[in-house]
């Protein structure tokens, strides 16, 4: 995720300069609970609009001013290049994760997806957001 803020730390463009679709991916982010956390699909599927690319390359662009580390692969894997600082933050807001088997890259656990993905049910979801979890298609 870029580290960069949209709003105004002199890189970034001025946030009403954001494109539409970015501001609208970027307040999915911000709705994610601690310890919840969404793929870059399901978050397009919240939205009705766009795919997991447009979502990430959203969230490369612009993310850094929000939680970043709740928008993730779909298959739990941690961001590249950003793993350490992405566990800090798991860990602290106690977001599940599955330990890293022997033969796991750099020995990094990976996101429980099946406890910790949200599903947008308005709550923290404590079951794991089993309702198909996916996004509920809310705009």
């Amino acid at each position: 995720m870029s580290e960069v803020s949209p709003g105004g730390d002199g890189g970034a463009e001025p946030a009403e300069a954001l494109p539409e679709y970015a501001e609208r991916v970027l307040e999915v982010a911000e709705l994610i609970p601690p310890g919840r956390v969404m793929t870059y699909g399901d978050v397009a599927e919240w939205l009705e609009a766009g795919g997991p690319r447009q979502v990430g390359r959203v969230m490369a662009l612009y993310g850094g001013a929000v939680p970043w580390w709740r928008v993730v692969r779909s298959d739990g894997k941690l961001l590249p290049g950003h793993e350490l600082r992405a566990l800090d933050h798991y860990r602290a807001e106690g977001t599940p994760l599955r330990e890293a088997g022997r033969t796991a890259e750099g020995h990094l656990p990976r996101l429980d997806m099946r406890r910790a993905r949200w599903d947008g049910d308005g709550g923290d979801g404590g079951d794991g957001g089993d309702s198909g979890g996916r996004a509920q298609g809310h705009t």
